[in-house]
């Protein structure tokens, strides 16, 4: 099939507004939001899970790339296009196919492709639940099967890695056939018309649901994580238990829908403040806490004092959007920046990051939204804890933590409601915060590196002190994460004139004598190399090279060649 014809026929499954073709209408969905940007044919948003199997037909017919693609919130490029491929690339963006159900007794849920978490805890409220994954480290209007896909781990310390063994997915087989394959363990007929059209129209029963003994979600990792002493990570992406079909495909697969469990809210949560200058404290504080709570934490994020004060700054646009405007309006305002950053790079006479600049300035007009309490505890302690636990454990909490502050230099106090909140904006705004201050500081930013690892659940110096040659090379590191986890997020500032990739692969190395895990919640996308177990498992979903080529440094050509 032509190009031309390819196009043609979208256009006839899709309608023609939705098959979007100019450099300036793709830009938005051909770039990351933090890395990653290539060319495509066409991006297409199908409106239903049919219009998305033909789009798919079409596609793996005319032996174009194609990349599947939600809210492109991942922060490797691993849901954007990339240069150097053998063949066109065409993005299926799913957004506009967002359906929630909520399966009876709210237990479980049935996600379509373009369903936000967002969404999805709105849609749990009502009935007491909670979704795996709530507002955590950079998911801003992440969808839901994107968070299996990628074995996303999120911020809920009992939770583990987003995964279901419960998925309906298209596989493109190795002599290129196309194959729906249904393992929802609900019966919804027998071709992919009457698969899709009876989920999409919610055309099944109770008792179509048939009782299944598949996971819906990590059920072993509330006692996997308490196991201190372990010489290896409590999760990573690559983990070879937590690898199956859908989950952690990263796009290898073209997924439908999901099936996942929910989790009771807790009736009431309480946090504590914590802050120390010693990172012993801290590793004290997670070893008793994992070993000698009853109850895990909820929560444990770490903020260390530069990301506090660049996000305090720099992350104020967001924090200032959901306190005024809600999270539903997060993913609106960052697709509309993509697109008016897209038309303001083709004007010459705009300063670079021209939106970014503005923005800053506006919000800059308004005061600092974090409380005094915590930036004055930021001044004294440049390690910062935020500790949230069920409302039955505040007095346990309080014992283990007058226990460690017996042997170690460390200080907290409960938080107000309005703290607390103000606490985790500040921790969500940490990511975004980082890549604005790069761009608006550009003329002295060459770029930043992030990486998210996993260290191994026995490293006691979890803190990174970095070698001259690569200290010297960098003005500024942020470090912050889901400390209990033992999973971080550093993101690195490499100075103007410097050579990034030289620094990364420096820092990688480090990381590998220490025995750690990287990515640890995003897939390796198009900024780590795919180590060789987690190659083959890409090649046994897409044994074509159909799907998201190139992804984990692998071959970006039809079947792998060289």
């Amino acid at each position: 099939m032509s190009h031309s014809s390819l196009i043609h026929a979208l256009k006839n499954i899709v309608g023609s507004r939705y098959v979007l073709t100019s450099s300036r209408a793709t830009a938005p969905y051909r770039k990351g939001f933090r890395e990653g940007h290539g060319p495509a044919l066409a991006v297409i948003k199908p409106a239903t899970l049919l219009q998305q199997w033909h789009a798919l037909q079409a596609c793996v017919s005319a032996n174009v790339i194609v990349i599947m693609q939600a809210a492109n919130t991942g922060l490797t490029g691993g849901s954007t296009p990339t240069q150097g491929c053998d063949r066109n690339t065409v993005i299926i963006n799913t957004s506009r196919i967002n359906d929630i159900h909520v399966l009876a007794e709210q237990q479980q849920i049935i996600a379509l492709p373009g369903a936000s978490l967002f969404s999805l805890e709105k849609a749990l409220a009502p009935y007491g639940r909670v979704p795996h994954s709530v507002i955590g480290s950079s998911c801003i209007g992440a969808s839901i099967v994107g968070g299996v896909c990628n074995n996303s781990g999120g911020a809920l310390v009992e939770r583990g890695p987003a995964y279901t063994e419960l998925a309906l997915y298209a596989q493109v087989n190795s002599d290129g056939s196309l194959s729906l394959i249904n393992n929802l363990d609900i019966e919804l007929g027998d071709t992919p018309e009457q698969i899709l059209t009876n989920l999409q129209t919610k055309q099944y029963s109770q008792q179509n649901i048939k009782t299944t003994t598949k996971q819906a979600s990590d059920h072993e990792y509330a006692q996997w994580v308490r196991k201190t002493d372990l010489d290896t990570p409590a999760r990573f992406n690559a983990d070879p238990r937590r690898l199956h079909q859908a989950s952690g495909c990263a796009g290898k697969l073209a997924v439908f829908a999901v099936r996942v469990d929910t989790f009771a809210k807790n009736e009431q949560e309480l946090t504590f403040y914590l802050g120390t200058q010693s990172t012993a404290a801290l590793q004290a504080v997670r070893k008793i806490m994992l070993e000698q709570a009853s109850s895990l934490p909820v929560y444990a994020e770490y903020l260390h004092r530069d990301i506090f004060e660049l996000a305090d700054n720099y992350g104020r646009d967001t924090v200032l959007l959901i306190k005024n405007l809600g999270t539903n309006w997060l993913p609106k305002f960052f697709n509309i920046k993509r697109q008016l950053d897209a038309v303001c790079q083709k004007l010459p006479f705009l300063p670079k990051n021209a939106v970014d600049k503005l923005v800053y300035r506006i919000v800059k007009l308004f005061p600092s939204q974090t409380p005094s309490q915590l930036q004055h505890w930021n001044t004294l302690y440049q390690h910062q804890l935020i500790l949230t636990v069920k409302g039955e454990a505040q007095q346990q909490t309080l014992d283990l933590l007058k226990k460690v502050q017996q042997d170690h230099q460390i200080n907290f106090f409960q938080c107000s409601e309005q703290e607390a909140k103000a606490a985790y904006l500040l921790r969500f705004a940490a990511a975004g915060a980082a890549v604005q201050y790069a761009k608006i500081n550009h003329h002295e930013v060459e770029d930043i590196l992030a990486l998210d690892i996993a260290l191994k659940r026995n490293d006691n110096q979890w803190f990174e002190k970095l070698p001259p040659n690569i200290n010297n090379k960098l003005m500024g590191k942020l470090y912050y994460g889901h400390f209990l986890c033992h999973v971080f997020h550093q993101d690195y500032l490499v100075k103007k004139g410097e050579d990034p990739k030289a620094i990364k692969a420096a820092l990688l190395e480090l990381l590998e004598q220490r025995g750690a895990q990287y990515p640890a919640e995003h897939n390796v996308g198009h900024h780590y190399h795919a180590k060789p177990a987690l190659a083959e498992n890409y090649r046994s979903l897409d044994p074509t090279n159909s799907l998201n080529a190139g992804i984990g440094g692998m071959s970006k050509k039809r079947d792998y060649t060289i």
